[in-house]
């Protein structure tokens, strides 16, 4: 009886969080960095009507701003789990590109500066997208758009909460609209293993070559000595908002020589980028495989880097593929 009433106290939000699985946008207040005209009131995307021609008077619409954007205050404060956009139809459907969606508490910066949780990337032929992620308490919901002179358009928000999440699911739809970022970067590691000095095999560079060819002798794939720790890493040109990396394993011999490897993400070189926020632990991939890791929270930063814990470890990748947009502030990609 006691383990039953402590399994459904752990059920329970946390205090001040309130319960709810309906579409908490619907009828909230919302408000907007400007208005078009008339038709484009902040209101309209929350008023439960998804039609998506701006000219039916269901879609927000704010002037050629400077980071425009949109907030809808939900009635209390819930873990918000999910954040579905309805995108417009009739035209300019590219105008929501790169906005980004942020939760929390905060009004400072008009709540612009609360927890990113997703970023928008082209919908394409798409309309209706949904961004689901890990459980994000808050009573604000922004969809900022960053840049100059931009324009923010949405025909509807809809905000859900206390969703089970799954993280094999998060951000998976988005990777294909991504391009593969690894391929603007540097990369080093801890060592070279001492039989491919001479012959160049191993070296960190062949993990961002854009060949997922999984034979060491081919050219194609990193590996370090046997060391504590072994540990290779990215250097981007700026930093990303990072959603998913891609590991691909050797396929000759030795796939557990990745079992257990950590994806840290972020903006320091301190202890070599080993002490970065962890996006992912890697339990193993099968031989000559690629698989695709989604963080639990969308990570910023300019390294990325999958370390080895443990002694006499050796680390070995054949390729590895970072999917993100560019980090914007003010305007500016920095």
């Amino acid at each position: 009886m006691i383990l039953t009433v402590l399994l459904l106290i752990g059920l329970l939000p946390g205090p001040g969080v309130t319960a709810s699985k309906e579409n908490l946008a619907l009828g909230a207040k919302a408000v907007q960095s400007s208005t078009y005209d008339f038709l484009g009131d902040a209101a309209n995307a929350v008023d439960g009507n998804s039609n998506t021609n701006y000219l039916k008077k269901s879609c927000s619409h704010t002037h050629s701003d400077n980071n425009p954007w949109l907030r809808v205050e939900l009635p209390d404060v819930y873990n918000v789990t999910s954040v579905t956009i309805v995108n417009r139809k009739d035209c300019c459907g590219d105008r929501i590109n790169g906005a980004q969606i942020r939760i929390g508490n905060s009004l400072d910066n008009k709540g612009n500066d609360n927890k990113l949780v997703a970023v928008i990337g082209p919908m394409g032929s798409e309309v209706i997208k949904t961004y689901k992620f890990k459980a994000t308490e808050g009573r604000f919901v922004n969809i900022f758009l960053p840049g100059q002179r931009k324009i923010l358009t949405l025909c509807e928000v809809k905000v859900y909460a206390d969703e089970i999440f799954d993280p094999k699911s998060f951000y998976l739809h988005d990777k294909e609209d991504l391009d593969n970022i690894a391929l603007r970067g540097t990369a080093t590691q801890s060592s070279l293993h001492s039989s491919e000095i001479s012959a160049g095999f191993g070296l960190p560079l062949n993990a961002i070559d854009g060949n997922r060819n999984s034979d060491l002798m081919k050219g194609s794939c990193m590996r370090t000595q046997q060391e504590t720790s072994p540990w290779w890493r990215l250097s981007l040109p700026r930093r990303y908002v990072i959603s998913s990396v891609a590991l691909t394993n050797r396929g000759d011999c030795c796939s557990e020589h990745v079992d257990g490897a950590e994806i840290r993400i972020g903006d320091s070189l301190e202890n070599e980028g080993k002490d970065n926020p962890l996006c992912t632990i890697v339990s193993s991939i099968p031989a000559g495989q690629t698989e695709h890791y989604n963080c639990t929270d969308l990570l910023e930063g300019s390294y990325v880097t999958v370390v080895l814990p443990g002694e006499e470890r050796t680390l070995s990748l054949c390729e590895v593929e970072v999917f993100g947009l560019p980090v914007a502030r003010c305007g500016f990609l920095v």
